[in-house]
């Protein structure tokens, strides 16, 4: 047999149905499902140092478990010494098998780690089913030995669906176990 991820498994056997009930699908292919998830570091220190960018792309790659890629700026910007085509962030996109491994470490180990922590904000969806979340360190990831960290930075994580509401995606992010603060909406 194939190897098959954990929360794929459970988006297949558990997920679908819950969904299906809550909103009166009547195909399962109508439940929406999660398409990609956006990994985005804004790192603009790497305008003085460029040492800081290859850091960058390390600890991304590390945490996304697949290759990181630079941003680059699109103009130029003189009080803050930018040039067009500079690196000043670094991105991950994540799909398929290393999207739901992402997403399971995430809920499982990561999110657990930020400290105070209450559940994230339900406020982060777009109006059209997708939801974005902000993590204020990279070092609740375990894969980032926190000897080796020169500077502390947060990231942006971004869920895309199918579904066609805030709602939907709420309700689908719900059931994948990401903890929200309130849990009914």
């Amino acid at each position: 047999m194939s190897y098959k991820p954990r929360l794929k498994e459970r988006y297949e056997k558990e997920i679908v149905p819950v969904l299906m009930k809550e909103f009166g699908y009547t195909n399962p292919l109508q439940a929406p499902r999660l398409v990609k998830i956006s990994l985005n570091q804004g790192v603009g220190e790497a305008i003085t140092d460029k040492k800081i960018i290859d850091n960058a792309i390390e600890e991304m790659t590390l945490i996304a478990g697949q290759r990181a890629v630079p941003t680059k700026s699109k103009k130029d910007i003189s009080n803050f010494k930018l040039r067009r085509g500079m690196p000043i962030g670094v991105r991950a996109t994540l799909r398929g098998y290393k999207m739901y491994e992402f997403l399971d470490r995430l809920i499982a180990v990561s999110l657990p780690r930020i400290r105070d922590f209450k559940g994230v904000n339900e406020k982060g969806f777009d109006g059209r089913g997708n939801y974005s979340l902000g993590v204020p360190e990279q070092i609740i990831f375990p894969e980032i030995n926190i000897d080796k960290v020169n500077k502390i930075n947060g990231m942006d994580i971004s869920f895309v669906t199918t579904a066609n509401t805030d709602r939907e995606a709420f309700a689908l992010l719900r059931e994948f176990g990401i903890p929200f603060k309130n849990q009914n909406k």
